[in-house]
């Protein structure tokens, strides 16, 4: 094959493996700024979703004592599934700040 044996072919060969072997030592200052700059947000993400938790805990409050008021006996549903979703957030929440260790 003529085409393995010219130059033209060989030297942009060359050049690109060249250069994605120069991009390689570049990649751990990448990833340390990547993990620095996600470490900002974890804390104003885990108070917003402990902020939305709470209201939904007062909603889910209010939903439970206008059905309770109403005369609707079977409230245990309402109660655990509103309940069930606020400790849902707040369990986000935490394991958010425990696996990125803020």
């Amino acid at each position: 094959m003529k085409i393995f044996k010219s130059k033209a072919f060989f030297v942009p060969v060359m050049l690109l493996f060249s250069a994605s072997a120069f991009a390689q030592g570049g990649g751990t200052t990448g990833i340390n700024a990547a993990t620095s700059s996600l470490a900002a947000y974890v804390d104003p993400v885990g108070n917003l979703i402990l902020g939305i938790g709470a209201v939904v805990g007062l909603i889910g409050g209010v939903m439970v004592y206008i059905k309770w008021n109403s005369g609707d006996r079977d409230i245990s549903k309402e109660v655990m599934s509103w309940g069930g979703s606020c400790i849902f957030l707040v369990l986000v929440s935490v394991v958010i700040k425990a696996f990125f260790g803020v």
